[in-house]
């Protein structure tokens, strides 16, 4: 069994994604920053913050099999009421927080003899949305690490993304707030429904782990059908 890393893991995806490792028997260690969590048989909660953090690698494991980085932002407004501020912490959460991590545990995981990277992306940079420029600029720089890392750690490290629609978690609380919004959001997408945090995490599980060995360098579409069917 194997020793993963997850940024983020105390909510939504992450922690479905920590739930599915744990049931399989994977050690686990899921950071969190506000959702003060217990530790568990099979996983361990450190507290930590990526925007202001430098990461601890003496509470890990010395050999990581796999490393997901699931802190995200929802901040939707037209593009001329965004500030210079806005899409500079956007990019230190979603970009810069990820790089400092990844560069931090990477001697970790090149102790594995098949290690994974999973980062997360959006729909929204496979297709344009109204007010989803700031998160658009942010995953497509990830879309762009993605590549990039793929290529320099082959073959020994495997660096692949998801990219989900809509999802119902925490982040998304806003937009979810009632039934008729969730309901106009369900009918958006070709599958007529809202993603669960399992679908997301469930492709995130297989990237992590030796079931995708062949794969790296992917984008995974996870959205519904939405980045290539038209209603």
């Amino acid at each position: 069994m194997g020793n993963f890393l997850i940024i983020g893991g105390s909510s939504g995806i992450g922690l479905a994604l920590a739930k599915k490792l744990s049931k399989e028997n994977h050690q686990v260690i899921a950071t969190y920053n506000s959702h003060l969590m217990e530790d568990s048989d099979k996983v361990s909660f450190l507290k930590h913050d990526v925007t202001k953090d430098n990461f601890d690698t003496a509470l890990i494991p010395d050999k990581l099999d796999g490393f997901a980085y699931c802190p995200g932002s929802i901040n939707l407004k037209p593009f001329s009421n965004y500030s210079d501020a806005d899409f500079r912490e956007d990019y230190e959460l979603n970009v810069v927080g990820a790089v400092k991590t990844i560069q931090k545990v990477l001697p970790h995981l090149k102790r594995s003899d098949q290690a994974s990277i999973v980062l997360f992306s959006t729909v929204a940079v496979q297709s344009g949305f109204n007010f989803h420029s700031l998160v658009s600029s942010s995953k497509g720089a990830i879309e762009g690490l993605t590549r990039a890392l793929s290529a320099e750690l082959a073959p020994n490290i495997r660096v692949n993304a998801v990219a989900p629609s809509l999802t119902d978690t925490p982040l998304a609380g806003k937009l979810l707030s009632n039934d008729q919004r969730r309901q106009a959001l369900s009918d958006q997408n070709p599958m007529k429904r809202v993603a669960t945090a399992n679908d997301i995490a469930q492709s995130a599980f297989f990237l992590l782990t030796p079931a995708s060995s062949y794969m790296t360098g992917q984008i995974m579409h996870v959205d519904g059908g939405m980045s290539v069917i038209k209603n």
